[in-house]
């Protein structure tokens, strides 16, 4: 009887090494994908959303996700990463700038793939776009600054620009530079002011609304998730919004936004995952940058232009994706 039990317990055995001992699963096999945002806003849930649906699309199954949001708080991040640390997740996302640092300050030998991050080699993530690295590959979200600017001049009388940043997030820091060096080559004053959380959006906003023509807003997830509070300022002071993340601008008082379309940066997203899964090396997977035009969204709001008493060029409507009527 002994002999047989052991004869049986060998063959269990040998089963389990041939069936997964090599740690390959096959698209229907269960994986745990660990997902952090630095907060929730209808861009970065949209990319979350891309993720998931593409994995699907791809024939995964049986995906487990363990989804976090951090609330804008770097400490969460770190903490977010340390659990999926613990949890041994097998991919983990990070959504933005610094849920991606802390995945890759945080993580050793679990693949990081960042999304949405607008330059990952001045963030620290990787240290060139155009080859990989090992352990992290993943997406970038670097939106055109100086021809965003040049769209809203072409509405706007525009001598001063108000920009709103967090001071906090490596992303925005470096776009309100860009955001400067254009307004310099282009003639226009820049004036600026920081927040280091969602709630000094407001009176930010309200700091420099009597002394600018307009507002630009870029990628920066920190304003972006307080966005509704800018557009209350801006609409009582009469001034106009041009907003560098379409998926947000929707449903708020914001004359135009073009940038991305965040649910596809999901879905970019979600094919870096799948193809780390199937077993590709990020070594071998460079920075992905959108750079489709189907990938980029043109917004424009007729009903705030006429509120604000702007007739926006008919070549610009007619190239625009979304229109607000």
């Amino acid at each position: 009887m002994k002999k047989l039990t052991i004869t049986f317990m060998l063959l269990l055995m040998s089963v389990f090494l041939f069936a997964g001992g090599n740690g390959e699963k096959t698209a229907s096999g269960s994986y745990l994908i660990g997902i952090s945002k630095i907060v929730s806003h209808p861009a970065l849930d949209a990319i979350e959303e891309g993720i998931q649906d593409e994995l699907k699309d791809q024939g995964f199954s049986n995906l487990r996700y363990d989804l976090q949001n951090a609330n804008g708080e770097m400490s969460t991040a770190a903490s977010i990463a340390n659990k999926f640390k613990t949890e041994k997740v097998d991919v983990a996302v990070g959504i933005a700038t610094p849920t991606a640092q802390a995945l890759v300050n945080g993580l050793k030998n679990i693949p990081v793939v960042y999304s949405a991050v607008t330059d990952p080699v001045g963030a620290g993530i990787i240290a060139s776009t155009a080859k990989g690295e090992e352990g992290v590959a993943g997406v970038s979200d670097m939106t055109p600054v100086k021809d965003q600017i040049k769209l809203l001049q072409r509405m706007v009388d525009l001598k001063t620009l108000g920009h709103i940043y967090s001071s906090g997030e490596a992303n925005a820091v470096a776009l309100a530079k860009i955001a400067e060096n254009a307004c310099s080559e282009l003639g226009i004053k820049f004036i600026a002011t920081t927040v280091t959380n969602s709630s000094e959006v407001k009176q930010a906003a309200q700091s420099i609304a009597g002394k600018v023509d307009a507002i630009y807003i870029s990628t920066d997830n920190t304003v972006v998730s307080a966005l509704p509070s800018v557009s209350d300022v801006a609409a009582k002071a009469g001034i106009p919004i041009l907003s560098a993340d379409p998926t947000s601008a929707k449903d708020l008082n914001i004359l135009a936004a073009w940038g991305f379309d965040y649910y596809k940066v999901g879905r970019a997203t979600g094919r870096i995952v799948a193809a780390i899964l199937n077993g590709k090396d990020t070594a071998d997977m460079p920075t992905v940058f959108m750079t489709d035009p189907s990938d980029v969204d043109l917004l424009v709001n007729k009903n705030v232009a006429k509120m604000l008493g702007i007739t926006i060029p008919a070549d610009i409507l007619a190239s625009a994706r979304t229109v607000v009527e």
